[in-house]
């Protein structure tokens, strides 16, 4: 009877983890968590604050020229 109810508890948490990985909600989450994580250099090792702060100079500026670049494409798009 304990087998079952271990294989009882199991399918449940298997039926969980997948409801929360394929929830939109917390794609939409885990992607802006990735993103900001990766803008502030969350990877980075802390104790170099050479690398640490030029991580995070070198994220943003790629960052905003990114968008720089995407709203001269847009402005290019209209005007034509």
């Amino acid at each position: 009877m304990a087998g079952r109810q271990d294989s009882d508890d199991e399918s449940r948490r298997i039926i969980e983890r997948v409801a929360r990985e394929t929830d939109p909600a917390s794609s939409v989450e885990r992607t802006a968590k990735g993103a900001r994580d990766d803008v502030t250099a969350a990877d980075a090792d802390r104790a170099d604050p050479i690398e640490y702060w030029g991580t995070r100079i070198g994220r943003a500026l790629g960052l905003i020229v990114g968008i720089g670049l995407l709203t001269w494409l847009v402005l290019f798009i209209i005007q034509r």
